[in-house]
């Protein structure tokens, strides 16, 4: 196969919506008796093959990014940002990242909500397939290698999803258990540091039995790996150091960075990964799963689309449609559109800028009222699929889809360049000034990029030139230029703190239409988003987030 593929058997999917069966006590035989079409837990769990299939499952909410709306994780990581406007036809397509983008957020955001369950519902997964698979016995499929793998992998998936949960809402209900009775639904959040503490456990766990990327066969590709257990340990424990966490942990910041470091220094003496020579590479189909990928959502091309009927019917992405333009002259009304001030940044000659932003001409601009989002033209790049190299000029043709909405582009989640540069700020964090400059340096030698070294080049800054730029600046640049959207714009501001005076100084240079669709930001509320009012009326012993009463 070209990638590990997370569909399920019929019986797996039938196991993962069942529930919990009530014992009935009876006089009369025949209401004991099993019933047809019921496939028990006990009855299910009786081979290495069921481990694998269980397991398999934990994976698919990550892909989920339709149910009664969109719900891709980079409406928040990218426009919520200063490195992308919603887009779409107009204002009013998709409100609720409209709302998000602009500091409007009210509890029932549809976006939200579906985000939140898509994370719980792997959350489930991961608990159920971690507490079936401990006592399971060995056998010809299930040794104990695999057995520890297949366990650890349940780890590593459920951290990434509590991971997703806490950056966006701060403390959640930490549910370590299959949750098989009505009285073990509501549960009260936890704060954000116990969610922390919870994933960094669970991550030290995935990391101590996964395989490193080298052991998997080529078919296995896609799964969690060792090494991206430890990138998720270097980056939690970032956001952990960061003046801007919500853990109350930035006293600890010294501790935290040792550990981020540390987890750094054993991926890159592992020598499992290294940086494409080029850049654009990281987002074909060719590229998928290659040398700098260090995990990835798998996503295959689907013929059915489910547009419309919930989570979970197929297994291609949306984002290939919703990125780009419908029209064969590559024009069209794209969601998530880079803004100038994104694009501006940009040193000259920096080649990442045109792989990850599509500049049309006024000849491709078909229809400049839905094109041309509050003064932006242009498009995201990186995940569109055309069938051009990435480097090439205008004359783009699309990736023919076998349905209009479902693509199979993988997105990557972590690239060692993240690792690179988190390296260099674990570094910088310590005072090793020397060691930070040497990683950012790597990641701007890349030889399609071969930008200058630091010290040595200027950097600008909404709209105003730095030239002579302090490291971190240096460091913080270099992030935004290089992972610029694929999701952490926003959630690096949060973890830096930096988010109130960022956005505050972004909106100043955006066009006056756009301004004037702006609430103001309101630190302390803004970093975080509502819990969703649907799962606190379902779980009242929850508590909403402050400012969104």
């Amino acid at each position: 196969m070209r990638k590990m593929q997370y569909s399920l058997k019929k019986q797996v999917a039938k196991l993962l919506s069942l529930p919990m069966l009530l014992a009935l006590a009876s006089c009369n035989g025949w209401i004991n008796e099993p019933q047809p079409g019921v496939t028990e837990l006990e009855d299910f769990f009786t081979s290495g093959e069921a481990a694998k299939q269980v397991v398999n499952a934990v994976y698919v909410p990550l892909a989920w990014e339709y149910n009664s709306t969109y719900c891709n994780e980079w409406f928040i990581g990218d426009i919520v940002s200063d490195d992308a406007l919603k887009g779409g036809q107009n204002t009013t397509d998709m409100a609720d990242a409209y709302d998000m983008e602009n500091w409007k957020t009210i509890p029932n955001n549809g976006l939200l909500l579906d985000f939140y369950r898509a994370q719980y519902q792997g959350v489930g997964r991961a608990n159920l397939a971690i507490a079936q698979i401990t006592p399971m016995e060995l056998d010809s499929t299930l040794t104990q290698r695999t057995k520890t793998r297949l366990l650890a992998e349940a780890h590593f998936l459920r951290a990434y999803y509590y991971f997703r949960l806490v950056r966006v809402f701060g403390g959640v209900p930490k549910v370590d258990f299959v949750v098989d009775s009505d009285s073990k639904w509501q549960q009260e959040r936890a704060s954000a540091r116990d969610i922390y503490d919870f994933i960094l456990s669970d991550l030290a766990t995935a990391q101590a039995g996964l395989w490193k990327k080298s052991e998997y066969p080529a078919t296995e590709l896609g799964r969690a790996t060792k090494g991206a257990a430890q990138a998720m340990l270097m980056k939690v424990n970032l956001y952990m150091a960061g003046a801007g966490n919500l853990a109350g942990t930035a006293a600890n910041a010294t501790e935290y960075y040792q550990a981020a470091k540390a987890w750094g220094d054993s991926i890159i003496s592992s020598q499992e990964y290294s940086l494409c020579p080029d850049y654009a590479d990281n987002f074909t189909l060719a590229g998928e799963n290659g040398p700098e990928s260090v995990f990835e959502i798998q996503y295959i091309e689907f013929q059915n689309s489910d547009y419309g009927e919930g989570f979970g019917f197929t297994n291609g992405t949306f984002t290939i449609v919703q990125t780009r333009s419908r029209s064969s002259k590559a024009g069209g009304w794209g969601f998530n559109k880079p803004t100038q001030n994104l694009y501006d940044e940009y040193e000259p000659g920096d080649t990442r800028r045109d792989v990850t932003i599509l500049n049309p001409p006024d000849s491709m601009i078909e229809n400049p009222s839905q094109e041309i989002y509050l003064g932006s033209p242009y498009l995201s790049r990186k995940y569109a699929l055309y069938n051009e190299d990435l480097e090439g000029d205008y004359t783009l043709n699309m990736y023919k889809l076998d349905h209009d909405t479902r693509g199979p582009l993988n997105n990557k989640q972590i690239r060692y360049a993240d690792v690179l540069l988190m390296y260099a700020e674990a570094c910088l964090g310590l005072g090793d000034e020397g060691t930070a400059t040497t990683y950012l340096n790597q990641v701007r030698q890349r030889p399609s990029v071969n930008l200058p070294t630091y010290p040595g080049y200027a950097i600008t800054i909404n709209g105003k030139t730095i030239d002579a730029p302090t490291l971190e600046q240096a460091i913080r640049h270099e992030r935004r230029m290089e992972l610029a959207m694929e999701g952490h714009r926003w959630f690096d501001l949060c973890r830096w703190g930096v988010a109130k005076e960022t956005m505050d100084a972004y909106k100043a240079t955006e066009s006056t239409e756009a301004q004037s669709h702006m609430a103001e930001f309101i630190k302390g509320k803004h970093e975080l988003f509502p819990i969703p009012m649907e799962e606190i009326d379902l779980n009242p012993v929850m508590d909403q987030n402050p400012g969104y009463n």
